[in-house]
């Protein structure tokens, strides 16, 4: 035999339930403006990354970043390299605080090439010593 709630009960906890429900509900169709940056940052990142070939996280005065690009505008003339200069750029910090999710690397340049996260300048310049930057490119 079930047991019967009185209808006290039942409404305490339709209520209970309502005041959950809603909650919950408000909360996840109705995203802070918070929650609207980041998902926006994430979008940004996650385009960038697929569409372009190489991709770059730079700050436009990190001597580490500028090896970088170098490398690519030198010895790889002919690919099309997309920068994103973190410091010039409203949302730069985002943009870094979701690559250090992304990637657990925090600083610059962080750099992807076929949607591959290759690491720093430091990374690059050794895979280009082994001539390994024409294979992934």
């Amino acid at each position: 035999m079930v047991p019967s709630l009185s209808s006290a009960s039942r409404r305490g906890a339709f209520s209970l339930f309502t005041a959950l429900y809603s909650t919950s509900t408000a909360s996840s169709s109705n995203p802070s403006p918070r929650q609207l940056k980041e998902m926006a940052v994430k979008d940004l990142v996650d385009q960038t990354i697929s569409e372009n070939r190489v991709v770059i996280f730079s700050k436009s005065y990190c001597p580490y970043c500028k090896s970088a690009k170098d490398l690519f505008s030198t010895r790889f003339p002919n690919v099309d390299v997309k920068i994103m200069e973190l410091d010039l750029r409203h949302d730069g910090s985002e943009i870094q605080e979701y690559l250090q999710q992304l990637t657990t690397q925090r600083t610059v340049p962080n750099i992807f090439i076929n949607q591959k996260h290759i690491g720093g300048n430091d990374n690059l310049q050794a895979l280009h010593k082994k001539d390994s930057v024409k294979t992934l490119l």
